[in-house]
């Protein structure tokens, strides 16, 4: 599993740095850096969650909201710190659950290899909401599917 999640984010790592490039080439960039930044906030809010900060249930996930020249540091902070965090971690620690005050003020805990899943497929899930914001603006979204990182030709 272990190696499973570090693929996984690693292939985001990848479509994220890509859809940050065509963001800058849209006239409004808008909602697209709110996503983006949005993506962001979640991976520190879920680590901070993970490594069990106190009062991390306070960080928003929505700000702050970065500005286009930022994304790309922001995002690669982010991915690293996850990157290092699935390394120190065994497969069987990935079972492990994790304590956590959720939206409402309650308790509750998550196994941190289904937090590190849901990171991943959240930011599949924005990623095509922006592919769509790119081609409503006019621009041809790139080919950012998965399979498009591992096929070969093979003539």
């Amino acid at each position: 599993m272990k190696e499973y999640l570090i693929q996984t984010f690693q292939y985001n790592h990848f479509a994220n740095r890509k859809l940050i490039e065509k963001v800058g080439q849209l006239p409004d960039q808008s909602e697209c850096v709110k996503l983006i930044s949005h993506l962001i906030n979640c991976m520190y809010k879920w680590l901070a969650r993970a490594n069990e900060v106190p009062n991390s249930q306070e960080m928003s996930w929505w700000d702050p909201l970065y500005q286009y020249e930022d994304l790309q540091s922001k995002w690669d902070d982010s991915f690293e710190k996850w990157i290092s965090f699935l390394e120190k971690k065994s497969d069987s620690g990935l079972k492990e659950y994790v304590r956590f005050i959720g939206f409402d003020g309650g308790y509750y805990e998550a196994r941190y290899e289904d937090i590190a899943l849901q990171l991943n497929y959240h930011s599949i899930h924005h990623r095509a909401q922006m592919q769509t914001i790119i081609r409503r603006q006019g621009l041809e979204p790139d080919f950012l599917d998965y399979i498009g990182t591992v096929y070969r030709k093979i003539d």
